[in-house]
């Protein structure tokens, strides 16, 4: 551990056994235009030499404050590590990414510019475990379309691993809470609380996709994003209210990190809600997962197609929902994929009756038909 200086930035890193991406990590940061800075670096319990290849990088840069602690999770790591922090701006990095080097110059000048702005963020490129382009981007979002009562919410969503904030404003914020996944969005809505969120339209830095990330998980990883993403819109629908907010305990995170279900974990966070946030709930947790499972490796199971179906019943209310229409689209969507992949009868029961003859039009439309001919019919049509 060095003395404490106190720098332009704070270099907020969490680190867990990334011993083969780290040094090109550091070497990225320490490249940076911006000469001002301090690397707090909190290795979260890695049992690979992470933290050796920390230590001697820390033998010849002073700038680099590194400290372990037994593994309590990414948030935990974040949370000792912000109260570390000492500079007015602090960037957020994770071990395996990578910032181009006028990353930091870049965000710094934006918010200096920009009072009123009290994060920034960026595009990114993705690259795989062997550091390679994959040919995909972080895209660039609106902000200014952000709704917590859409199904699924619409989140003011900009790259954690490109974040670039004022320290005063993440502490008015409270700072990140104690959940498993969407920590960077509950920070986020609350920030936004605070002063504007703003994405700057130019790459920045590769963001690694790889067989650890936490998107590349399973089905069961899917259902926690989905419940604690749209928590975080009923949190901030309370706040703009003047209402109570939920409390995110440790207690809730342990509830929620043991169950596996959909209709589970709806039951766990049921009680903490009025009658009226458990139907918005339903619907945008039943939205959200399908949305995901479009993005991810894996398709809803029997269990999370009968929570789907179920969304009617639970939320009369829900054809007036923000997105509503969009929501019925993906469903419809989903339901040709099973049956694409030989899941006819959970497809059947995805769709009503009235679907049936759009669903096999569509599912003809992409098995039947050569790409040359689904290709022209889209380009005449603006068929998805």
């Amino acid at each position: 551990m060095t003395a404490a200086i106190v720098a332009k930035i704070d270099v907020l890193m969490s680190v867990y056994n990334c011993e083969r991406y780290i040094a090109d990590t550091l070497a990225s940061i320490q490249n940076q235009t911006i000469r001002d800075i301090r690397l707090v670096i909190i290795d979260d319990g890695s049992t690979d030499k992470t933290g050796e290849i920390i230590k001697a990088a820390q033998a010849s840069d002073s700038r680099i404050d590194y400290h372990y602690q037994p593994n309590a999770g990414i948030v935990a790591a974040v949370q000792k590590g912000t109260a570390l922090c000492t500079a007015p701006f602090i960037a957020r990095h994770d071990g395996d990414d990578i910032s181009y080097p006028d990353r930091f110059e870049k965000e710094l000048a934006y918010l200096e510019q920009n009072p009123d702005c009290v994060a920034v963020s960026a595009l990114a490129r993705h690259i795989d475990e062997n550091g390679s382009p994959t040919g995909n981007y972080v895209g660039l979002k609106d902000l200014s379309k952000a709704d917590y009562t859409s199904i699924p919410a619409t989140e003011p969503y900009i790259m954690q691993p490109l974040l670039f904030l004022r320290r005063d404003a993440l502490g008015k914020a409270g700072g990140y809470r104690p959940l498993t996944v969407s920590e960077d969005t509950d920070l986020y809505w609350r920030m936004s609380e605070f002063g504007s969120l703003h994405i700057i339209p130019e790459m920045l830095g590769d963001y690694r996709i790889h067989s650890a990330s936490i998107s590349s998980q399973g089905i069961i990883a899917g259902r926690k994003l989905a419940i604690w993403s749209q928590l975080c819109a009923v949190s901030a629908w309370r706040r703009r209210a003047g209402e109570p907010d939920i409390s995110f305990t440790p207690d809730l995170k342990k509830m929620i990190d043991a169950e596996s279900s959909l209709s589970g974990l709806f039951s766990i966070v049921s009680p903490l809600l009025r009658k009226d946030e458990k139907s918005w709930l339903h619907s945008a947790l039943a939205a959200k997962m399908v949305d995901i499972c479009y993005l991810r490796p894996y398709e809803p199971d029997r269990s999370d197609i009968e929570f789907i179906r179920s969304v009617p019943v639970v939320d009369p209310q829900v054809s007036s929902r923000s997105l509503y229409a969009e929501y019925k689209e993906a469903v419809l969507s989903t339901a040709i994929r099973l049956v694409i992949s030989g899941r006819i009868a959970d497809a059947l029961r995805l769709v009503s009756p009235k679907q049936l003859p759009k669903l096999a039009a569509r599912v003809i439309f992409r098995v039947v038909l050569p790409p040359s001919v689904r290709n022209r019919i889209k380009s005449v049509t603006k068929t998805k």
